[in-house]
């Protein structure tokens, strides 16, 4: 009788189960759908980036707070200079800004954090169409590879 009810509860369907466990229990159980590469599941170095603000070409705000530099990207500063040992692009800060702001304004973006560049996180970002933000303004004209970076983690791999 005691193997019979215990078989009755361990086979009994999950979803009856799950009305009756703690909410937190039926988060860790639930399965995820598949996922397209840039809108993977948060990990420790994933992340969601609701964007509050875009600082210039490759640097913007999280609702959050975060800091983010996109990983491998190079733009001028907003004053239109390059700093020393940097790539420098032809493009216009002006112009680069712009774009980051058509790509990635009051968006939320799924990022993998790659690392950590003065108090800002590096990172690869999507849009929720799964464009990566990244390779978009590589694209685009007005900012260029960091291939020092970009050796690391490769930019513009979909």
């Amino acid at each position: 009788m005691a193997a019979a009810a215990f078989l009755t509860v361990v086979y009994w369907p999950l979803d009856d189960k799950l009305e009756r466990l703690d909410p937190r229990l039926e988060q860790m159980l639930a399965v995820e759908p598949e996922r397209e590469p840039g809108s993977a599941a948060p990990t420790a170095d994933r992340f969601v980036c609701d964007v509050a603000y875009v600082n210039d070409g490759d640097t913007l705000r999280c609702e959050d707070g975060t800091r983010i530099r996109l990983h491998a990207v190079a733009a001028r500063e907003t004053d239109e200079t390059c700093s020393p040992n940097h790539p420098c692009p032809a493009a216009s800060a002006a112009s680069a800004t712009a774009e980051l702001r058509r790509l990635a304004a009051n968006r939320t973006l799924s990022c993998e954090r790659i690392g950590q560049s003065y108090n800002r996180v590096t990172a690869i970002c999507w849009t929720p169409a799964d464009v990566e933000i990244n390779c978009a303004m590589i694209r685009s004209g007005t900012t260029v590879v960091w291939d020092r970076f970009n050796r690391e983690r490769a930019i513009c791999r979909s």
